[in-house]
């Protein structure tokens, strides 16, 4: 797991940036408003943080645009998708999971602002080693 090393302290600051972001607006919001503030809070912190990156889907080695986007990839390491719904569920796993696969990513988040206490609603999502040498 030394591999993780870094992603796991980019997760770590995501994690805390997002408890301040649930604090500060609780829960309730669209998807669209966390996204914004934990923007701009890991933005303060001085992390490259992508927006609504595009997440082509490769076909017989043609790169196709489908219109999926991760909703943040910090340091261009860290997938965060973020959602705002009753509980999570295995649909929202397979997202993640996905865009994990096609980019090539060994870790992401999955957070569900729609809770109480945000730490219920905090999933770690790794992609294993070997599923990054074959995406699909």
């Amino acid at each position: 797991m030394d591999s993780l090393k870094f992603e796991n302290q980019i997760a770590f600051s995501v994690i805390d940036s997002a408890i301040s972001v649930h604090k500060a607006l609780g829960p309730g919001l669209l998807e669209s408003a966390y996204k914004e503030c934990l923007h701009y809070s890991l933005y303060q912190k001085g992390l490259s943080v992508e927006k609504e990156k595009p997440m082509p889907v490769i076909f017989e080695e043609v790169k196709m645009n489908c219109g999926y986007r991760i909703d943040l990839l910090v340091e261009n390491k860290l997938v965060v998708e973020l959602k705002s719904v009753e509980a999570l569920n295995d649909v929202h796993l397979a997202q993640i999971l996905t865009y994990l696969r096609l980019g090539e990513f060994k870790l992401g988040l999955l957070i569900n602002f729609n809770v109480t206490l945000l730490k219920h609603g905090i999933r770690r999502v790794i992609n294993h080693r070997e599923d990054l040498k074959n995406p699909l």
